[in-house]
């Protein structure tokens, strides 16, 4: 049963749909990928005005929550990259180290345990396949299309469940 006495949630992924990741995305091009090389650069992102704005609409309405498939170890920088950038405050949820599980599993996991007591307004994500899952299992969706696409990253989010 959600509560309805806390204001409903709306979450945010990060990469792609915050945080524009083009000048980092080079490093997953090559074989092996450099997995250490992309996540430090993930400092320098710069933010992407839709998302940015979005969150903070949102925030006048719901708690804001964000979800990302960045491992556990980078959350020092991704929350100063998130106070940098005049984000809402907000949980963040990253998988662990270890967990190389597709993003679209990861997070509908993460998404279906906050709905167990929360209304969940909105999902905010670029990953299709996360998208597509999501609004299956009945969420509602806000397909971030405003970065570019990069096909090394959306293989290497679901075919080695990195980010």
């Amino acid at each position: 049963m959600t509560d309805s006495s806390r204001p409903p949630i709306a979450v945010f992924d990060l990469d792609n749909t915050l945080a524009d990741t083009a000048h980092r995305q080079h490093f997953l091009e090559g074989r092996p990928r450099n997995w250490a090389a992309f996540f430090a650069a993930a400092p320098q992102d710069p933010p992407l005005p839709e998302g940015v704005a979005l969150a903070v609409e949102s925030a006048r309405r719901c708690e804001v929550v964000y979800l990302t498939g960045r491992p556990e170890r980078c959350r020092r920088d991704t929350l100063d990259w998130l106070a940098a950038h005049g984000l809402p405050e907000g949980r963040v949820y990253m998988r662990s180290n270890a967990d190389r599980r597709p993003a679209r599993f990861t997070k509908l996991e993460i998404l279906r345990r906050l709905a167990q007591n929360r209304e969940v307004r909105v999902l905010v994500d670029d990953d299709e396949l996360v998208c597509d899952d999501a609004e299956r299992a009945g969420f509602t969706v806000v397909r971030a299309r405003w970065a570019a696409k990069s096909a090394a990253l959306e293989e290497a989010q679901e075919r080695e469940g990195r980010t």
